[in-house]
């Protein structure tokens, strides 16, 4: 049975938006979009190389998975991520979309719980939800989440979305893992004990 795995990337005030590129996501007028770049050499560094083996399959929420979709099928396969990520399923969490150009890409579009369980049965070993906030906060709400890992960069930017909102009752987490690159973005991996 697989695992449904948050992997968020986020600023320490808890920002998330336009994590890549400055016209990333700039909705609300958010004028910091590109804020995660600096960063993004190191993060090698504390990312296990067995993350992508590990990866059955991903799922994301409809503008996420836009931006993916149009970056990484014209990425060439010598990328190891954009291999993976073009080869492996593909999930999308949509109420609007009718069809996806991206090969291996399948929308979801009826009950998320029941789609996620039934994701969780059919793939063995991670489900990797990237980003996607609006879905992330769903999932977690739901109780659908088994493990986050978080990509805390050292910076405060004090206004954009946030990666947590308010959640209908605690959710304790396990601390299973600390790592730190030379550039101080510190990776945390917790377990989802309970919703």
């Amino acid at each position: 049975m697989g695992n449904l795995v948050m992997i968020e990337f986020s600023t320490v005030d808890g920002v998330m938006q336009g994590l890549g590129s400055p016209q990333e996501d700039t909705e609300g007028g958010f004028t910091h979009g590109g804020w995660g770049a600096p960063f993004a050499a190191s993060i090698h560094q504390v990312v296990a190389p067995s993350g992508l083996a590990n990866t059955a399959a991903y799922l994301f929420g409809r503008r996420t998975f836009e931006k993916m979709a149009a970056f990484w099928p014209h990425q060439p396969d010598h990328d190891p991520v954009a291999a993976h990520l073009n080869a492996s399923p593909k999930h999308v969490a949509s109420r609007t979309m009718t069809e996806t150009s991206w090969p291996g890409s399948h929308i979801i579009s009826g009950d998320l719980t029941d789609a996620v369980q039934d994701l969780k049965h059919q793939h063995e070993g991670d489900i990797a939800v990237l980003g996607s906030g609006v879905l992330v906060r769903q999932l977690l709400a739901d109780g659908l989440v088994d493990e986050i890992r978080l990509f805390l960069h050292p910076l405060l930017l004090g206004t954009g979305k946030r990666l947590f909102g308010d959640l209908p009752s605690p959710t304790r987490l396990t601390l299973t893992s600390v790592a730190q690159t030379d550039l101080g973005t510190v990776a945390l991996s917790y377990a989802v004990v309970d919703t």
